[in-house]
């Protein structure tokens, strides 16, 4: 009965103080994780928080140190294969290091709904936030942030005014490509992402950049939404394509479609027609057959992402800059030497 009256009228840090045996300075200091305090006194006062249902005020704590231990997150979407694992390695990382993560969807992608996710972020308080772009911002990805705010941006080409994190994402596509035309194949089709997204240009540049620089012609681009769906219409319009011997789809769910596509017209993979894909999801090997594709690191993205903000808001020295984590082609067995090599 005594402690639920307590809880009743809420329980203070003197409350704990006086059944624990100590000073509100000592429950204080447990509350703050500080090392001085003898293992047998942390483990009294955390005895009587439990017993007394006690919540140290974590905001006044934030308040009194001046940091909250968060860090914002504000993306467009989470549909992504690329978004919604950057943001899980990103929150794993940042749990590591004992930060908690807020999460800030901006429904469209504008100038004024970035600082519109900014303005909400300050409002929860947060430490620094990171802004995963995706796609572009305004014609010219003309983002301006508000100053004096730790932000690290991925996925952007932002590097000149704000760090940014980003996968390889044209040495992969790179990688895809010339595995293709190693194999014999003479030219290489390319099922891209939409039209506003940065990773899906940056491979698509990297595609056909690697067909000019080899002397291949370069086919007319197929493009997609990310969506096995998409990838499918694409697969149809290029399994009707005699010619069509290799194709590089720009991530592993529009790959699945183009297979489909294929196996449906009865051009065998990779007797016929060799496939890549990118992303290296973790069903890619149970496609039929396995999917050859390039690896995106998520995981290293996270740890750089949460690392180049920690850097800024422990103030060591450094400056706007991009960031990228290297990408690795991993061979399966949907690609194969063209039949007429």
């Amino acid at each position: 009965m005594p402690t639920n009256r307590r809880a009743a009228r809420g329980v203070s840090m003197a409350d704990v103080a006086r059944l624990a045996g100590v000073s509100a300075q000592t429950v204080s200091r447990v509350s703050n994780g500080h090392p001085s305090v003898v293992e047998s006194t942390r483990r009294q006062v955390l005895d009587a928080m439990q017993e007394l249902g006690y919540r140290p005020n974590s905001a006044a704590r934030a308040l009194k140190r001046g940091e909250f231990r968060t860090l914002g997150i504000i993306l467009f979407t989470l549909a992504t294969t690329g978004n919604s694992r950057t943001v899980e390695a990103i929150a794993t990382h940042a749990a590591r290091e004992g930060y908690a993560i807020t999460l800030i969807p901006v429904a469209v992608p504008t100038q004024d709904g970035v600082l519109g996710a900014f303005t909400r972020l300050g409002e929860l308080a947060v430490d620094g936030i990171i802004v995963i772009m995706e796609v572009h911002l305004l014609d010219a990805a003309d983002l301006t942030l508000p100053p004096n705010v730790p932000v690290v941006v991925v996925d952007s080409d932002a590097g000149d005014r704000y760090p940014v994190v980003d996968t390889d994402q044209a040495d992969g596509a790179r990688q895809a490509t010339r595995h293709l035309l190693d194999l014999g194949h003479p030219t290489v089709h390319h099922v891209a992402g939409p039209v506003e997204s940065f990773a899906a240009g940056r491979r698509l540049q990297a595609w056909s950049d690697t067909l000019r620089s080899s002397g291949r012609p370069v086919p007319e681009v197929q493009r997609g939404d990310w969506s096995a769906e998409s990838g499918y219409r694409a697969g149809l319009a290029l399994a009707a394509d005699p010619g069509c011997t290799a194709v590089f789809a720009a991530n592993d769910q529009m790959a699945l479609g183009v297979m489909r596509a294929l196996h449906e017209a009865g051009r065998a993979i990779p007797g016929d027609v060799s496939v890549v894909g990118f992303d290296d999801l973790p069903d890619s090997p149970a496609y039929l057959p396995p999917l050859t594709t390039v690896h995106q690191d998520f995981a290293e993205m996270g740890r750089r992402c949460v690392d180049t903000l920690l850097r800024q808001l422990r103030r060591e020295p450094g400056r706007p800059g991009t960031d990228l984590v290297p990408t690795r082609l991993v061979l399966r067995d949907s690609t194969a030497p063209h039949a007429r090599a």
